[in-house]
């Protein structure tokens, strides 16, 4: 029996991508590792089909050629989109090459015939979408916090109201901004609304928001499903300021990180949630109250985890190694 080949979407610099690699080279695995961010400087593609119904699929670079049909699984992590060619200066035949090499790839990938972590590119990309999460959460019984998605200034205040003035913001999908100013990226987290904030509230017209009610929170907790297997960490984010309304202000120094057991009925409707999302990986975010409530904010359908797991000891990394094998 062949080895498994694992194809590995992800850019430079993927510490998460480096640590299964070696677990899977370690179990014999042939790992190979494409950024898209090469297409079509760096790589080629060739896909080529005959009347008799066969098909060649092959990606060329760094001194190899890879046949993609001997690939047993696809893992996508953080790859780059294409980039286009030097030799472009037009730029909007430039952004057109671009937008076509990410199309190709797009296709190639959705229909190679071997098993994808998280998931197909069309189905990851559809399950990241926050309402729809909501609404599905919602479905399977999961509480949910009091939720408002507008563009509305109007239904922002009559919102912020009625919780008087309890609220937090955050970006509906993307939560940062690439290239402001002299290329800075800035990142917008869930925030608290401020009385100075409600001078600004006219801007929702020019782009869609999240405003949800505070949930008050004993801890919160960092869900990573892999497969049929849960992984849950303790979040205690509330020992520190910086993290008590959003833990991805990190703190690790101060807000302690352990690992926990969630009820039957929770994990459960977590694997449940997954199955119908159709993703073989994800991390669900829950807050714990105060009164033992399990609230449903969000799951992201390619989330980091290592800093989970260095701070726990949870084996998601091994997980995931043997997730992608058994696919293989």
């Amino acid at each position: 029996m062949p080895s498994p080949h694992v194809l590995v979407l992800t850019g430079e610099d993927d510490p998460h991508a480096d640590r299964v690699g070696a677990l899977l080279a370690e179990r014999g695995a042939r790992v190979t590792v494409f950024d898209p961010g090469g297409f079509p400087v760096s790589w080629r593609v060739e896909v080529g089909y005959t009347a008799d119904g066969r098909m060649t699929r092959l990606l060329r670079g760094g001194g190899e050629e890879i046949a993609l049909d001997t690939v047993t699984a696809l893992w996508w992590r953080r790859p780059s989109p294409p980039a286009p060619h030097p030799e472009l200066t037009e730029p909007a035949v430039a952004a057109h090459a671009a937008r076509e090499c990410q199309s190709l790839l797009s296709d190639l990938w959705e229909h190679l015939p071997c098993p994808q972590l998280p998931a197909r590119e069309s189905v990851w990309r559809r399950s990241g979408q926050k309402a729809s999460q909501l609404a599905l959460a919602a479905e399977l019984g999961f509480a949910v916090p009091d939720t408002l998605i507008t563009t509305d200034p109007e239904a922002f205040f009559e919102f912020h109201g009625r919780h008087d003035g309890r609220v937090i913001t955050k970006t509906f999908h993307i939560p940062f901004i690439e290239g402001v100013g002299d290329g800075l990226t800035v990142t917008r987290l869930s925030e608290p609304v401020s009385p100075r904030d409600l001078a600004y509230a006219d801007g929702l017209r020019f782009c869609p928001m999240i405003v949800q009610e505070r949930v008050d929170k004993r801890l919160e907790l960092r869900v990573t499903v892999v497969g049929r297997r849960i992984f849950a960490a303790e979040i205690h984010s509330q020992v520190s300021n910086r993290s008590a309304v959003d833990w991805r202000r990190y703190d690790t120094g101060i807000t302690p990180h352990r690992p926990h057991r969630l009820p039957d009925d929770v994990a459960a409707r977590c694997l449940t949630l997954m199955e119908r999302l159709g993703l073989a990986y994800g991390a669900i975010d829950l807050i714990l109250t105060p009164e033992g409530r399990h609230v449903f904010l969000e799951v992201n359908p390619n989330a980091q985890w290592l800093w989970v797991e260095h701070l726990t000891g949870l084996p998601i990394s091994e997980a995931i190694c043997e997730h992608l094998l058994r696919g293989a």
